[in-house]
């Protein structure tokens, strides 16, 4: 597995997104069977959205929340400035392990918005360094360990939108699945490695 990619061979390879099912919750009514679903699961993929701001000094509140599983990717739409009880379980659940990358200002926004104990979080970048990769970020992990690239064409997008685009729901359950897809096969090398030793 290399650990060293520079953009050019990143932009050498073949672009991939997750071709799974997707759930799109956009009502926080919606959100209880898809969490009961989600909690079957001890490690998922995590990331967060939201509307960019181009003023300095302002950030958006996170509109998007996606948990990825080995079976489908859920996008849960949050109410604006709120966070649904339902998701709110599991954000605390310290026996779900969530799996995102660069995700110190994810945690710091669930914060804002009423997670007071977000648990069992595991940054990627982190973990890649300390397994001695220079390259960090979604885009080079996603190249690096899984071998394609992914688009990040949606990603200053704008999550508050009344509906979001095909392009948008891809990129997000993109997002957490590759999450999951780099940190099983990061697993996978480190107990190969360590039985070979």
């Amino acid at each position: 597995m290399r650990k060293k990619i520079t953009k050019e061979e990143v932009n050498e390879l073949p672009l991939q997104a997750y071709e799974g099912e997707v759930v799109l919750l956009e009502d926080p009514k919606g959100y209880k069977e898809a969490v009961k679903e989600i909690r079957e699961y001890s490690i998922i993929g995590f990331d967060t959205e939201s509307k960019p701001s181009f003023t300095k000094g302002i950030k958006n509140q996170i509109a998007l929340v996606q948990l990825a599983t080995d079976e489908k990717v859920y996008l849960f739409r949050l109410p604006k400035g709120d966070m649904p009880a339902e998701l709110k379980k599991i954000l605390e659940d310290p026996n779900i392990e969530k799996i995102g990358i660069g995700i110190d200002d994810d945690i710091n926004d669930l914060r804002r918005i009423g997670v007071a104990k977000p648990k069992c979080f595991l940054d990627l970048n982190k973990l890649a360094k300390k397994a001695g990769f220079h390259n960090t970020g979604a885009r080079n992990l996603s190249a690096m360990v899984l071998g394609f690239r992914i688009s990040k064409s949606a990603q200053t997008s704008n999550w508050e939108r009344d509906e979001l685009t095909d392009k948008q729901i891809s990129y997000a359950a993109t997002d957490a699945w590759i999450c999951l897809k780099i940190y099983e096969k990061l697993y996978e090398y480190d107990h190969q490695s360590n039985i070979e030793k």
